[in-house]
């Protein structure tokens, strides 16, 4: 039996997200900026006071990263993401669990698709969610999100100006 802690005085809530956006860069440095942790770690925080900080990391079909983000001053989330399908510049499968003092806030079902389109990448993510502590946490997964996938178009914006 699992050693977190479950509420079953809630119904679980479910969502799909889908995010689309067009990044100004080749579709294979695009998939490397998800290959690459130390990368992801660059752009993936959802603002400047939050942070992620990867400790373990494999990407690879079968792999998984377990990690820690929030504020700077207090990471204290923890996400595992498991890969199940890995197409090189083309699509990334992967499940995700997030877990806070304990109890599991939410799991995710994420199809992320590049396709190149001129000088331009098309990001498509479908991501199907299900929240164990209520709508904030579809909510909080959604807002993450758009804001991770607009700090990487910047990150790509930031890197053609230099």
């Amino acid at each position: 039996m699992s050693s977190l802690k479950h509420s079953f005085t809630e119904q679980a809530k479910h969502a799909t997200l889908v995010f689309e956006r067009e990044i100004p860069s080749a579709v294979s440095e695009v998939f490397d900026a998800f290959a690459s942790a130390k990368i992801r770690s660059e752009w993936g925080a959802p603002s400047d006071t939050a942070v992620i900080i990867y400790d373990t990391e494999n990407f690879s079909e079968g792999g998984f990263d377990r990690y820690r983000c929030g504020s700077k001053q207090n990471p204290n989330i923890h996400g595992t993401t498991h890969y199940l399908e890995i197409i090189k510049n083309n699509r990334i499968v992967s499940t995700e669990t997030i877990v806070m003092e304990g109890k599991r806030l939410c799991a995710s079902l994420t199809t992320l698709e590049l396709e190149q389109t001129g000088k331009t990448t098309r990001l498509l993510s479908t991501t199907q969610v299900a929240s164990f502590v209520g709508d904030s946490m579809i909510k909080g997964h959604e807002d993450g999100h758009n804001s991770s996938f607009t700090n990487l178009v910047r990150y790509f914006s930031d890197r053609q100006q230099a």
